[in-house]
């Protein structure tokens, strides 16, 4: 089962994948299974969850906290932005949600750092070792060998702002993910990083633009 943990739709401000869009993609087959991860909000993933299913769209939040930006899984309310790291993490545990901690040690695109991570690696589930737009901050490698040291599971995301970055940086696993056997079969899970087009890595801003015309910040 290919699945992506880490996709923005067009409910984030710099983001453009639209619920058509997000649909052919699973009914052709190029993922099984997608996260909607917005920045701050879940209204748009929990829409389509409830007109695609539970088995195709998981619920996800962005979440942007005084410290970097960290991901829930399998929500079911959003959790409130702005708060430091650890109460992010508990809000996030405390519905029963899994933390994904997106891009680490970036800067730019403000990952979690290295301290900020040892502090919380007890509560960490997955960690992204490979980010689709990762090109001009590049950490991979640093984020796989602290996941390995520090016994954290592993995933691989497109992090896409648009469709044409789906289908290209993925994860594999051998059933359709839940909350409860997700990070267990991320153990054995195979890893796929293909680079989307480079026009891609300017969604991003050409979304915030198109977004602000429509009234959205």
């Amino acid at each position: 089962m290919k699945i992506d943990l880490h996709t923005h739709s067009e409910a984030s401000r710099d983001g453009g994948i639209t619920p058509e869009q997000y649909a052919k993609v699973l009914q052709n087959e190029v993922l099984d299974c997608i996260a909607i991860t917005d920045h701050d909000r879940i209204d748009f993933a929990l829409g389509l969850q409830k007109a695609l299913g539970p088995e195709n769209i998981i619920v996800g939040q962005e979440i942007t906290t005084s410290q970097g930006e960290i991901i829930g899984l399998f929500l079911s309310k959003a959790v409130k932005p702005g708060m430091n790291a650890q109460n992010t993490v508990d809000a996030i545990k405390s519905q029963g949600g899994l933390v994904y901690v997106p891009h680490p040690f970036e800067t730019v695109r403000k990952g979690l750092q290295a301290e900020l991570m040892l502090a919380l690696r007890d509560e960490i589930d997955i960690v992204e070792v490979r980010n689709g737009r990762a090109v001009f901050q590049n950490f991979s490698k640093q984020a796989l060998e602290w996941a390995e040291t520090n016994g954290c599971e592993k995933a691989a995301s497109s992090d896409a702002h648009g469709v044409a970055g789906l289908g290209r940086t993925y994860t594999i696993v051998d059933e359709l993910p839940t909350v409860n056997n997700l990070v267990a079969m991320l153990q054995n899970a195979k890893l796929v990083s293909r680079k989307p087009p480079l026009w891609t890595l300017a969604l991003p801003k050409f979304n915030r633009f198109k977004n602000s015309l429509r009234g959205q910040r």
